[in-house]
């Protein structure tokens, strides 16, 4: 019970730190090499689509 409740709550952290950070590199990054930029939209895209393919595994074992 305690390791499914870890799993969702590891979900959700990930999720929403990946979401937070292509807000923050599109809105708040403004020095930074436009290379550099995608590179970190990417990253942030990838950490929430990890989320999200957890979460669909996680919803699929009930």
């Amino acid at each position: 019970m305690w390791q499914r409740s870890l799993n969702w709550a590891a979900i959700l952290l990930v999720g929403t730190f990946g979401l937070m950070w292509v807000g923050v590199v599109v809105y708040a990054d403004e020095t930074s090499a436009t290379w550099m930029r995608i590179a970190q939209i990417i990253f942030g895209i990838l950490l929430a689509g990890w989320a999200l393919q957890k979460a669909i595994s996680m919803f699929s074992k009930i």
